[in-house]
């Protein structure tokens, strides 16, 4: 009697341990099955932003036999050019004096004889700041430095945007959304729901010219993956 108690034991046993082995891998199965529904899109957002820091140089050179007359003549151009800049909104910490650029004809023999002046100094006053607006105003009204002399040239003008973190959180919830909602879209074109998201990546901030300098386009373009299901 002992001995049919302990076979019908021993045979339920095995019973239970083929039924959960028997779900273990209908479970598996379907998981694998699952795991291949799965889609995969992009999601883009995209904005205009106004530059928010500038970089003016202006520059001028001078030339003629005195080195030390032009000395003072560059010292003069560029306490007019700082007093311009100050008394226009500019701080005096935004600017920068670059160290002159001499050039000195009589100790060159390739120079040309057709060159008037035995030296020439090349300088560059910089502005790094960010009152764009200001600047702006002030690059519109710059012929002004040739009334006081100041033979000026124009340079390259660098519009940046530095405050990519602050808008950073709401373009990728933005891009995520675009995301979710091409996966959706292609999850009802095929009959199925949109499952969780698999695994996601942000991608790469870029900031990119427009037509007008001073505003940049901020783009970033996240790709999800997310599961499909019934």
């Amino acid at each position: 009697m002992k001995s049919n108690s302990t076979t019908i034991i021993a045979a339920l046993l095995i019973a239970a341990g083929i039924f959960c082995l028997g779900l273990f891998i209908r479970s598996g199965i379907n998981n694998m099955a699952f795991s291949d529904r799965q889609v995969t899109v992009k999601g883009l957002a995209e904005r205009e932003v106004e530059a928010n820091n500038v970089t003016w140089p202006i520059a001028y050179s001078v030339a003629g036999n005195d080195l030390i007359a032009l000395y003072d003549q560059m010292t003069s151009y560029n306490e007019k050019i700082i007093t311009f800049l100050t008394s226009n909104g500019i701080g005096r910490e935004d600017i920068t004096i670059g160290s002159p650029d001499t050039y000195n004809a009589t100790t060159n023999r390739y120079s040309s004889d057709n060159f008037r002046y035995n030296y020439s100094l090349s300088c560059t006053v910089t502005v790094n700041t960010s009152k764009v607006k200001e600047v702006q105003a002030l690059i519109s009204r710059q012929a002004e430095l040739l009334k006081e002399g100041v033979p000026f040239s124009n340079n390259y003008i660098n519009y940046q945007y530095t405050a990519l973190n602050d808008i950073k959180p709401a373009m990728i919830a933005e891009a995520t959304q675009n995301a979710r909602e091409a996966a959706a879209q292609f999850a009802q074109d095929s009959g199925s729901q949109v499952g969780k998201m698999k695994t996601a990546n942000q991608g790469q901030f870029s900031i990119e010219d427009t037509s007008n300098p001073s505003v940049k386009k901020v783009r970033v373009v996240s790709t999800i993956v997310y599961y499909l299901e019934d």
